[in-house]
């Protein structure tokens, strides 16, 4: 059965986290440990990982493993996934959060620097959860949450590498979830607008279209809980989007976003 909102609070949730020190993810993180949840951190660098497992377990955690490992090592997901799986004997929820914010104009000249973009913005990420999905079907409950972007809704000029690679992941998550619907196992588009973490430090910020990863992880929470299917985050990006998805291509082309 699918653990719901009792479960969490009563700390019977087993989370992975991949690419665990993405701004999105601490704060996720953090969000769960109150509820008493066990954590295995799968990410690159070990120092920040095993801090982030002292801070989630001060915060609550009964539990929190660190696992090494490059997500960009695209043969090694497999493993990655099995590994995590098998730590906490099994998973509730594993929240994929993992890739770049590339320099568009970069990628227009760089072809190796393309290829990789698109290499961790969406063929790791689901290769990750593609290697998971037996796992959980297996087990007929949890939930497969992947961080896309609003990016992905529509190609624009200003990152069109970065947004054909997130559009590629909602489309691949569209139809994992359409697979693994008659298991009862939640796959979560989770589709954030701007965000205040590292990944987007070199950007101007501020301003209302702007958010917290703590605003976003309160969202993911509440998705999860839910069991929805996509979460625009904050809310107002499904009306961004709809209105941007809806222009017509001539209107479209004169903008310059």
């Amino acid at each position: 059965m699918t653990k719901g909102y009792g479960d969490m609070r009563n700390g019977t949730m087993r989370i992975a986290l991949f690419g665990a020190n993405s701004g999105i993810a601490v704060a996720t993180a953090r969000a769960f440990a109150k509820t008493g949840a066990r954590f295995v951190l799968v990410g690159r660098r070990a120092e920040p990982l095993e801090a982030l497992a002292a801070d989630l377990v001060v915060r609550g955690a009964k539990e929190a493993a660190v696992h090494v490992a490059d997500l960009a090592d695209l043969d090694a997901l497999p493993t990655v996934a099995a590994g995590a799986w098998e730590r906490l004997g099994g998973l509730d929820l594993a929240l994929i959060a993992h890739g770049t914010l590339p320099d568009q104009t970069l990628l227009e000249r760089d072809a190796v620097a393309a290829r990789q973009a698109i290499e961790i913005n969406f063929i790791s990420p689901a290769l990750l959860a593609n290697a998971l999905a037996p796992l959980f079907e297996g087990g007929r409950s949890g939930t497969i949450a992947v961080v896309s972007s609003v990016a992905g809704e529509r190609g624009r000029r200003s990152n069109y590498v970065y947004g054909a690679a997130k559009g590629g992941l909602i489309r691949f998550l569209e139809g994992l979830r359409h697979r693994l619907a008659a298991s009862g196992v939640q796959v979560l588009d989770i589709r954030p607008g701007f965000v205040s973490t590292a990944m987007t430090a070199h950007l101007k910020q501020g301003g209302p279209l702007w958010a917290t990863p703590d605003r976003v992880a309160d969202d993911i929470v509440r998705a999860v809980e839910k069991r929805r299917a996509v979460l625009h985050t904050p809310w107002f990006w499904a009306i961004i989007m709809a209105i941007v998805t809806a222009l017509p291509r001539p209107i479209f082309h004169r903008t310059k976003f």
